[in-house]
């Protein structure tokens, strides 16, 4: 079959590659990649797919539903030019360095040059690999249903991450514990085909320099220097120091745009952190349905809520650090690598406040808002608020129309008070301002749709019935998360009590 796409695996060129054919499980040294292939299945149906991703790989619609293109997203065969392997990466994993991870269950089918940019296609589920542990290498329906509809509809809010390019069942069983309490379980497996520039991470670094291996880390750096950030110059101290701080941004812009939009990524280990500061690796991530700054979705985490939705910020600059300290050994100059990392916080701070300003209608940040919003942020502890909502009825300036934002009217009527004084120094604040412009600037900057965890349950009850209408319609209406989109107001509601404890619904474990 003659490839609709061009390949151009260049990772596979610039960087040394595993010696050993075998696809068995063991310690990768030396290399930063492994060839693989995956492992067929039984009867792969493609479920879904995102439009927009294959125009901007080139491919048609026709062509990603052909038995050529089926079999690849399903690790049953391979279009011409594909190459597949598996990456070497470590970790930091909750703060404790945990040695060699690699990609456990995915595996890169190529790099391509598509009208959208260069882009590595990379599957999730597709079998066993030499990082795999102890694991299978596979997926399940809600793992990957829930990281399709995600990453789709986090591109669409307009917060940096990879893509999804197709969804597909698998027809076989995979065994899986959920909460890790000894009832394993059958699940329909799933596979899904993850796009994104690259998928290095910060461990991809981590793990050469814990190894001390000069000389595939400096392989490494040059690589990333010469593929993603051509623009800083060619490999020296000076390009690896900007190269630091470009990432540093990268990452804080990200972080500040799952902010606003109330997203906790739930397992920000240092090889779930893109080289890119795009948003990767969508486990047990969760959306805030209440305004709660200790909420994290991860079970795992549920006892030091390390990653919990305000602790992001302050971890993003940690990870960034073992980022630092992995490259260290390329510049030899730790005072110039903390120098590196202050363009994270001058970002986050510069966004933060740059978000605040959008969301309350601000126009522009002044000294004085400072005690604006942290009085805001108090009254939306006071009382259980759905952030969402709440965002998106400001604009209106008064208290009725924020009582849809309550999970408790009769609790929320304590904060009333204290709430009409805060719009009133808001209203106040704005009054230079033209109203139609405001509400517009406003609307763009809080969505009306986020996908929060129990319409993405919903959408896992019904397909594992047979029934995939609402995966469609539920990914048809992320890709327009800040219109009004009538009669689709259902996706806009707040968390119904029964969802307030079910699992998928509120906490997710690592398990898929």
């Amino acid at each position: 079959m003659t490839a609709p796409l061009s390949f151009d695996n260049r990772l596979l060129r610039d960087l040394p590659g595993d010696p050993e054919p075998a696809n068995r499980r063991r310690q990768v040294r030396g290399a930063c990649w492994s060839r693989v292939a995956p492992t067929p299945v039984a009867d792969p149906r493609l479920v879904a797919f995102s439009s927009e991703v294959a125009t901007d790989l080139g491919l048609s619609e026709a062509t990603l539903r052909s038995p050529q293109w089926l079999a690849a997203l399903s690790g049953n065969g391979l279009v011409d030019g594909m190459d597949p392997w598996a990456n070497c990466y470590g970790g930091h994993q909750f703060g404790n360095w945990a040695g060699q991870l690699g990609d456990g269950r995915a595996i890169s089918l190529g790099e391509v040059d598509g009208p959208g940019g260069r882009a590595e296609l990379q599957l999730k589920g597709a079998g066993p690999t030499p990082y795999s542990r102890s694991g299978d290498g596979r997926a399940v329906l809600r793992s990957s249903l829930r990281e399709f509809l995600c990453s789709e509809a986090m591109f669409h809010l307009g917060v940096p991450t990879t893509r999804a390019l197709s969804l597909v069942l698998t027809g076989d069983r995979v065994v899986r514990d959920m909460f890790y309490d000894g009832n394993a379980a059958l699940e329909p497996g799933a596979i899904v085909c993850r796009v994104a520039p690259t998928f290095l991470r910060f461990g991809s670094f981590e793990i050469h320099a814990s190894r001390r291996d000069q000389e595939a880390l400096e392989a490494l750096a040059e690589h990333t220097l010469s593929a993603w950030f051509p623009h800083l110059g060619a490999p020296s101290p000076d390009a690896y120091l900007a190269m630091l701080g470009e990432v540093a941004a990268a990452t804080a812009r990200t972080i500040v745009g799952w902010m606003r939009v109330g997203f906790v990524h739930g397992v920000m280990n240092t090889d779930n952190m893109s080289i890119l500061g795009h948003t990767i690796d969508y486990g047990p991530y969760g959306w805030l349905d209440d305004y709660d700054p200790d909420w994290t979705p991860n079970t795992t985490d549920a006892g030091g809520r390390r990653y919990r939705y305000g602790n992001q910020p302050r971890i993003g600059l940690w990870n960034l650090s073992r980022l630092a300290e992995a490259l260290f050994p390329l510049i030899g100059d730790e005072g110039r690598l903390k120098d590196a990392l202050h363009s994270y916080s001058a970002t986050l701070e510069a966004e933060q406040r740059a978000m605040y300003a959008a969301k309350l209608g601000l126009g522009a940040w002044t000294t004085g808002d400072e005690d604006l919003l942290t009085e805001l942020l108090a009254i939306l502890r006071a009382t259980e608020t759905d952030m969402s909502i709440f965002f998106r009825s400001l604009d209106v300036g008064t208290v009725d129309a924020l009582q849809g934002a309550y999970y408790d009217p009769e609790d929320a009527a304590a904060v009333a008070d204290r709430t009409r004084a805060w719009l009133g120094a808001l209203a106040t604040r704005t009054a230079h301002l033209d109203p139609g412009e405001r509400r517009g600037a406003m609307h763009a900057a809080n969505p009306k749709y986020v996908l929060r965890n129990y319409l993405a349950q919903l959408a896992i009850d019904a397909a594992e019935g047979g029934d995939f209408g609402p995966i469609h319609e539920l990914h048809d209406v992320m890709r327009r998360p800040y219109d009004e989109q009538p009669g689709f107001e259902a996706y806009a509601r707040k968390r119904p009590e029964w969802a307030r404890n079910r699992p998928g619904c509120s906490t997710l474990s690592c398990s898929s």
